[in-house]
């Protein structure tokens, strides 16, 4: 418990909510607290600033839970309650209580664990049906995303190297860590660098109305799949990295199966795309949204190891997190060179 915040200290105690929780869990992302109480998740934003998010500020804290409400909505309506608020009085931390608000935070309805679809990774049941029923909830949402002329300016080349030099530039100061070396970097950003060169395959992904508003932020560790697919948690916090090509999305969903060693199915989920959809320009930019995807990945891994606040188990998985989406951009990098 070192390190937490008052407040998400007095939430861990199960008489902290109105609701039935046997017990309160919590789980650390680099910017989140996650409390799981009952059948309900709370989700409480860090007061960080990477520049690319800033929840710096209670107003910006709050502004971007309502956000995440309105764009999660999209995809699972049913499981985005409301926007709660952390008081404080003489009797001490409270959800909507009296006194002064000191925190928000987003209140969900608890899917079901062991739906999961990183759970059903890592009990090796994935299968083919599954992602189909994943296809089929992906299509119409970007059918339906909406598009104008601000969101397509994201689909200029200068625009999408804003995200992929950024993230460069974020991790050069772990360069020949335990993570990252020096050639891995090299060879993936001389890799990026080259392709983002070549404008015409991206103006033709404009042309195509192919930049949307897209999720941002999809792979398995935000999909539940229950009655029904739930595709939660998109990016909230900068609207650059949901505005993107409909291909970073799907890239990033292949890049994560490819990451749990099922390339076989990472295949089969982009070609299953491509024929429900009709978007064949998919394949020609999927292994540099992969790669991109990948390295994002292992970028959020190196933070969350720097952060002061997790533990040492979480550091270290996180590090050998980190290597692994590392190496696996070098191989989308040397495959599509």
């Amino acid at each position: 418990m070192q390190n937490l915040p008052d407040y998400i200290t007095s939430l861990m105690k199960p008489d902290a909510y109105e609701h039935p929780a046997d017990e309160v869990q919590l789980v650390q992302t680099h910017i989140s607290y996650v409390l799981i109480a009952g059948q309900f998740v709370y989700k409480f934003k860090k007061p960080m600033n990477f520049g690319f998010l800033d929840f710096s500020s209670l107003e910006k804290r709050g502004h971007y839970c309502l956000q995440e409400i309105t764009l999660n909505r999209r995809l699972c309506p049913e499981i985005y309650l409301e926007r709660v608020a952390v008081t404080l009085s003489p009797d001490g931390y409270s959800l909507d209580g009296g006194g002064e608000i000191v925190e928000y935070g987003v209140k969900m309805r608890r899917l079901e664990e062991e739906r999961m679809m990183s759970r059903v990774l890592a009990a090796g049941a994935l299968t083919a049906a599954h992602l189909d029923q994943i296809v089929d909830t992906l299509v119409p949402f970007y059918e339906s995303a909406e598009v104008n002329d601000e969101i397509r300016s994201y689909g200029r080349t200068e625009t999408v190297a804003v995200n992929v030099v950024e993230n460069f530039e974020q991790t050069e100061t772990f360069v020949d860590g335990p993570a990252l070396g020096r050639d891995q970097f090299e060879q993936v950003k001389t890799y990026a660098l080259s392709v983002l060169k070549q404008e015409d395959r991206f103006n033709k992904r404009m042309k195509d109305e192919r930049i949307r508003d897209c999720h941002g932020d999809l792979y398995s560790a935000n999909i539940c799949l229950s009655d029904k697919v739930y595709v939660f948690d998109c990016i909230e916090f900068n609207d650059r990295f949901r505005y993107s090509d409909v291909a970073g999305d799907i890239g990033f969903m292949a890049m994560d199966l490819d990451f749990h060693g099922l390339d076989e199915l990472a295949d089969y989920f982009v070609a299953r795309y491509v024929e429900r959809s009709g978007d064949r320009g998919l394949l020609d930019l999927i292994a540099f949204y992969k790669c991109y995807r990948a390295y994002v990945r292992g970028k959020i891994n190196l933070f969350t190891a720097a952060d002061t606040g997790v533990d040492a188990e979480t550091r270290s998985a996180c590090t050998a997190q980190a290597k692994r989406y590392f190496e696996l951009a070098r191989r989308y990098a040397l495959q599509d060179s």
